[in-house]
């Protein structure tokens, strides 16, 4: 396991599965910081916003269906930036979606690195920032 802390955003439609998520992510003692964001276009926002080059990476766990702009549109707009930008991020899809066009789609995407399934525990945290 990496020794250096980690930030955190989740993005996810669901006050509920962002509250469940910071928790469990504040529980494992490894997160720097832990943001999480109802609206997938006010997390783009911050990160366009935020400067680069952090030490720490961050962790995306990105929702697939959220309304305005679901996950894969989310991880499009991601991977139009600069790409100092997106070094920044490691980019995780958290889904109870088990469509198979939806997990082809997922692994089309050059910055996601896992499919998560929903709903996020600690056992799946774990294993993540085993293989971060």
């Amino acid at each position: 396991m990496t020794q250096d802390k980690l930030n955190f955003i989740v993005i996810d439609d669901s006050k509920l599965d962002c509250f469940i998520a910071e928790k469990i992510i504040r529980n494992t003692g490894m997160s720097d910081d832990v943001k999480s964001f109802t609206d997938a276009r006010e997390a783009l926002a911050y990160i366009k916003n935020k400067p680069t080059g952090s030490a720490n990476k961050t962790v995306l766990i990105v929702d697939i269906q959220m309304p305005v702009m679901n996950g894969f549109e989310f991880i499009e707009a991601l991977e139009q930036l600069p790409q100092n930008v997106q070094n920044d991020y490691l980019v995780y899809v958290l889904s109870s979606s088990i469509n198979e066009n939806d997990l082809n789609r997922v692994r089309s995407y050059k910055s996601v690195k896992h499919f998560l399934n929903k709903p996020l525990n600690s056992n799946t945290l774990t294993a993540l920032l085993l293989i971060v």
